[in-house]
């Protein structure tokens, strides 16, 4: 398939193309090409449906906080490497 964009810079998908992959993507820039990755509407439920029970119980704010805390730790331990070489 070949689009042009307009004059505003816009690229039109086709009804089929967007009916298969939706309407959010995220643009890629490579140095080569740029790619347009599909973006779920609900991107937990996609990681859930992926990944099965691993999140099962826990909600947004958890997983961010979770994320978090894994940064925070292994920035710490980072750090102390560093001061001790």
């Amino acid at each position: 398939m070949t689009t042009e964009t307009d004059d505003r810079g816009r690229i039109y998908l086709s009804k089929e193309l967007r009916d298969r992959h939706g309407e959010r993507f995220r643009v890629v820039d490579l140095p080569s090409r740029i790619v347009l990755v599909p973006v779920d509407d609900d991107p937990l439920h996609a990681v859930r449906e992926r990944v099965g029970s691993t999140f099962e119980e826990k909600d947004i704010d958890d997983l961010r906080d979770d994320a978090r805390a894994a940064i925070a730790e292994e920035t710490r331990r980072e750090t102390t490497e560093e001061s001790d070489a």
